[in-house]
Parts: C-alpha cells; structure tokens; sequence
C-alpha cells in the first residue's frame, strides 16, 4: 500500500515539475518575443542614438521636393518636413547636439539604402504603393500626384496615339514605367522605351530630340520645366492623366516606434497649419535656383488628407 502511494506521489509530482517547467518555458519565450519586438520596434531610433547621426535621403533633381539649389544644398517641401522630423528626434533622444546627414539617393538605390540602414529616412517624392509596403514603410502623405505624357511643343503631337511607333523616355525606378507599358499595351502605341537615371535627365532625353515624349508624374515634371531655359518650349498631352497617387517619406519597415514618431510630427505639422505655409513657399512663390513659380495650388485631393493625415492608398 506504501509503495503504491508513493508511485501516485512521485508521479504526480512529476507531473507538477513538468506543469512548472512547461509554464516557465512559456513565460520566457513570451518575454523573448516582447523584447524582441520592443527591439524591432524602437531600432531606427537606438541606432540613431548609438551612432549619434540621422541619416536623411534626398533626391538631386526632384523639383520641388527635393533637390540641389545653387549652391548643391538640399531643398524642397520633403527636405523642410524631414528637418522637421530631426528636431522632434533630438528631443525624443535629448540630443541637441544630433549630426544629420545627407545622403543622395536615387530611383534605383532609394528602397535599397532604407533597408540596409545606410539612410533612416527618404526626404524625396516616392509614391506609396502596396507592392513598396512589402519591402518598407511610408508615413502619411505629403503629397497627391498623377502621371501625364510631357512633350516638346514643336512636335505637333496633340494627343497620346499620336505617340505611336516613337521613342519615349521614363526615370529608372520609376512606377509611371509600369502605367506607361499598360497604356502602351492597350492602345497598341508599339513604343520604344527609354530608361534613364533621374527626372533631369529624362527631361534632357525630351529637350534634345531623342525621346517624342516623356511620362511622369505632373508635379515632378512641373519642377523640373519651371526651372529649364525653355519652360514654353514643352507641352502637355491633355488625354495623358493616369490615377492618384500618394507620396510619403519612406522608412524601414516593421519599425512602429519611429513611424509613430514620423506620422506624429507631420500631423502636427499640418494641423498647425505649417504644412500650408510650407507648400505655399514651395509650389505657388519664387522657388531656387532660377526663381521660377510653379504657380500650383494645392488640389482638394491634398487638402483632405492634410485635414485627416492618412497612409491609405486610396482617397
């Protein structure tokens, strides 16, 4: 009898031992994933604060986001909001004394330097598209944007069929390459595709008589004709719009804290009614180097998600 109770014993014992061991296992795994994900969480932020420097992309000729002005300066509305961002970053770290840095970056090399971490955040006119979500994050936009094809004037190309059979240029990297083969493809246009580096040299492309036209988003093409020795020698195709779209700052990916931070402040910005000065300065006043005005009012697309800032993908 004292045996078979003490084999009840011990096995229930060891059940409890097991229960307390499974239980603990548990508990530290539980602890591991939060640690992990505050980690993940907060990692732009503890890298900025380890290395003592924000690093901030910028775009060489995206007129008037982001851009070199005279004197090969970073300038532009994204350019004032991320510098917005760094003083908020500088007290959230207690850091006055932060370096920011300036890399220049590209269609091509943007979403790469974000992920590798070589840049924090892209101060440039990246749309926001689902596809980019997979791979990076983006805050509420800061702008609404669509495609059109650009022409020279003296071309005679009034409408997008006349296109057909010619040379057209489009940035590298660009999302409009994509909505230009669509358009190519259903209205059997059999266009010869040029890529190029940048918005400045695909306005070159145009300029020079290599390429009949070019496909970009409105404002980025209205930047870069404003600022060119001959702003009436181009002309838009009235038939050439494609849909809205969204521009964002875009960061690393699966990093909540710093898009809190980032969104925080552009929401701030906007409700104070800095972002409308901001616009103001750069896309209707005199804008550097060459002290052109694009003389574009912000759209009622902008002006609602400036009243209620949003990420989504859709108005």
């Amino acid at each position: 009898m004292q045996s078979r109770q003490f084999f009840v014993g011990t096995a229930l014992g060891a059940l409890g031992l097991m229960a307390l061991a499974a239980a603990t296992s548990t508990t530290t795994a539980m602890a591991a994933t939060a640690a992990a994900t505050a980690a993940a969480d907060g990692r732009t932020l503890a890298k900025i604060a380890d290395t003592g420097t924000l690093t901030l992309g910028y775009r060489e000729s995206s007129v008037p986001f982001s851009y070199l002005d005279g004197n090969q300066k970073p300038v532009g509305l994204s350019i004032d909001l991320c510098q917005a961002v760094a003083e908020h970053v500088k007290a959230e770290l207690k850091r006055p004394d932060l370096k920011i840095a300036y890399v220049a970056v590209n269609a091509s090399n943007r979403i790469p330097l974000i992920q590798n971490g070589t840049v924090d955040l892209e101060c440039g006119s990246t749309t926001n598209t689902a596809e980019r979500q997979k791979q990076i994050a983006f805050s509420v936009a800061t702008f609404v944007s669509q495609a059109r094809w650009l022409t020279l004037a003296s071309s005679g190309i009034a409408k997008a069929d006349e296109l057909k059979g010619k040379p057209v240029v489009v940035t590298q990297g660009s999302l409009n390459r994509s909505v230009a083969e669509r358009i190519n493809r259903e209205k059997s246009l059999d266009l010869a595709f040029i890529q190029t580096k940048d918005q400045a040299e695909s306005l070159l492309m145009l300029r020079t008589g290599r390429a009949a036209a070019w496909f970009e988003d409105d404002i980025l093409q209205a930047g870069l004709v404003a600022n060119a020795p001959d702003p009436k020698a181009f002309a838009v195709l009235p038939d050439s719009r494609g849909d809205s779209t969204f521009y964002g700052l875009m960061l690393a990916r699966d990093d909540a804290g710093f898009k809190r931070l980032v969104d925080g402040v552009l929401a701030r910005v906007m409700a104070s009614g800095e972002f409308d000065r901001l616009y103001e300065r750069w896309f209707v006043q005199p804008i550097p180097p060459a002290g052109m005005s694009l003389y574009l009012p912000m759209s009622a697309a902008l002006k609602e998600r400036v009243t209620h800032p949003s990420d989504a993908l859709t108005p």
